[in-house]
């Protein structure tokens, strides 16, 4: 699919919603199988094994690198295309925020697993995008709009995860919860299955962020709710 959608952004002009959708999807499912590859062999490595013998450790070591190289790669290619045309050609606030908010998850999942300069600059990436595209929300969508929704999911796993400001994460989780909340008719006269499944896992992320034994049990189920939203890890 990736191949081409690239020949449908290389003629220029907007794309529609319907393409903004498949890009996001396409590069989401290269992305999502690799990160819950990383996570398996990082959680296999952090194990005390003490009769694991030095080739096993060099093998799992190597295929970690594979792993965070071809994500790089992936996170990198999709990172071009936002900053050499699609958020240039964006025309409309919609589109304007989609990709901002994207540049900001690719960033983020960067962020994940490099180190020094380049993860200082994944950082600040992801900082600024995701603020550009929650200035755009704010100003132009209800409380329970989709986009506003799931970047509001996305920008508090940031500031958790990456910043580890977890008092910061849980104010812009509970927020974005709390006005959709205010908002709930309506979701009732125009319901959104996506919206409201965001909501879900804004709820559950706010239970976990506050409970007491949230180090590794935390950490495992917070990805899997991660994985619940189609078009972001």
């Amino acid at each position: 699919m990736v191949p081409h959608l690239k020949e449908v952004i290389s003629a220029g002009g907007e794309l529609t919603f319907n393409e903004r959708s498949l890009l996001a999807i396409a590069y989401s499912r290269m992305v999502c199988t690799r990160r819950s590859s990383l996570r398996t062999i990082l959680s296999i490595e952090q194990k005390k094994q003490p009769d694991v013998n030095e080739e096993h450790i060099a093998t799992t070591r190597g295929y970690r690198k594979k792993i965070e190289n071809e994500l790089e790669i992936v996170c990198s290619d999709i990172l071009d295309l936002l900053d050499g045309s699609l958020i240039p050609n964006a025309g409309t606030v919609e589109s304007k925020a989609f990709y901002y908010k994207m540049k900001g998850d690719y960033s983020r999942y960067l962020a994940e697993f490099t180190l020094g300069e380049k993860h200082t600059a994944a950082v600040s990436s992801a900082y600024m995008a995701y603020k550009i595209a929650t200035d755009f929300v704010q100003t132009e969508f209800a409380a329970t709009h989709r986009l506003r929704l799931s970047l509001a999911l996305n920008v508090s796993v940031f500031y958790y995860e990456i910043l580890n400001l977890h008092d910061h994460a849980r104010h812009v989780a509970k927020d974005a919860f709390d006005d959709a909340i205010v908002e709930l008719d309506r979701l009732a006269k125009e319901p959104d299955d996506e919206s409201i499944s965001t909501m879900c896992i804004l709820r559950d992320n706010l239970s976990l962020w506050i409970s007491p034994d949230n180090g590794q049990r935390g950490a495992s189920t917070q990805g899997k709710l991660r994985e619940k939203l189609s078009a972001t890890c």
